[in-house]
């Protein structure tokens, strides 16, 4: 099923060819566009949001109509070697973040052991940009609590106050805001952010999953998109009447991170993202547009 699957991808593709190496990662070789040259990876890793789904089809839009080599990695088995979303302590290739130009992460409560988690404290000490997706604000709950990476733990103390999510992306996990499963999300451009470059030709930015809370964003970060809570699954549902919406959550947000190399990185991050959420016209373009943000490549 496996062969079949992949000729039928092979097939698909026109202007862009996809590898997949050791059955354990794919990627996607963007030909031509404004990305040519620049490698994107994207690290796949939660079993609530099919992040092994958004993950492949974000990287193919941006190497198939943007140019751009893209790395996309999942979280596997080590005793079948298949995708197992759920599987928390193997995410093979995060070598490939040693030549990423840019990192996007869909990871929820990994427990990596410390050979691939120092992959990930690399790439995050190094300046390089990164964008965070829904659940990588509870990205790691590793079991060694005095270990060299617990600070990245989700719900760690004063040292490195929220863990990896809040230090890193702006926030860590808080609560469901917004009914889980109930509720969906409408993105409201956060006043003065109209004309943010990643808020371009993104009328419609909705999604099916529910708004998170926030206590308050980390750092710098500058509030880009609020998240209206819907009373319904679908995009035409009316607004939540009440105190969820007075005032509304940020769902979205820039901020800078700076880690032991000293040079600050662009970072933008959302709440948002799962792979339904894919579905809105809107929510794509925000993604597409905040890895341009994140290269510096706005005029792109």
């Amino acid at each position: 099923m496996r062969i079949f699957a992949l000729l039928g991808l092979l097939i698909a593709l026109g202007s862009y060819t996809v590898g997949v190496a050791e059955d354990a990662w794919v990627t996607y070789e963007g030909t031509s566009g404004p990305g040519q040259g620049k490698h994107l990876v994207f690290v796949s890793g939660d079993d609530e949001y099919r992040s092994e789904e958004a993950l492949p089809m974000l990287a193919r839009i941006m190497a198939e109509h943007h140019g751009f080599k893209c790395t996309v990695l999942f979280a596997i088995n080590p005793e079948t070697n298949e995708i197992q979303p759920n599987h928390q302590t193997n995410i093979p290739g995060l070598a490939a973040l040693k030549t990423a130009d840019l990192a996007v992460f869909f990871l929820r409560f990994r427990n990596l052991p410390d050979d691939q988690m120092q992959y990930v404290a690399d790439y995050t000490n190094s300046g390089r940009p990164i964008v965070g997706m829904r659940t990588s604000t509870h990205a790691f709950n590793l079991s060694d609590k005095e270990g060299k990476f617990a600070n990245f733990t989700f719900n760690r103390g004063s040292d490195f106050s929220g863990g990896w999510g809040r230090q890193v992306l702006g926030e860590t996990w808080v609560n469901h805001h917004g009914h889980h499963g109930r509720e969906s999300t409408r993105g409201i451009a956060a006043e003065g952010q109209s004309k943010h470059p990643i808020l371009i030709g993104c009328s419609d930015i909705w999604g099916d999953t529910d708004v998170y809370g926030i206590r308050s964003l980390s750092g710098d970060s500058q509030p880009l998109v609020m998240g209206q809570v819907l009373a319904g699954m679908t995009p035409d549902a009316k607004p939540v009447e009440g105190k969820k919406n007075s005032p509304m959550m940020p769902v979205a947000w820039t901020k800078t991170y700076t880690g032991s190399a000293g040079k600050p990185a662009r970072v933008f991050n959302t709440t948002m993202g799962a792979a339904t959420d894919l579905v809105s016209k809107g929510t794509r373009r925000m993604m597409v547009n905040s890895i341009f943000w994140g290269l510096a490549m706005e005029d792109k």
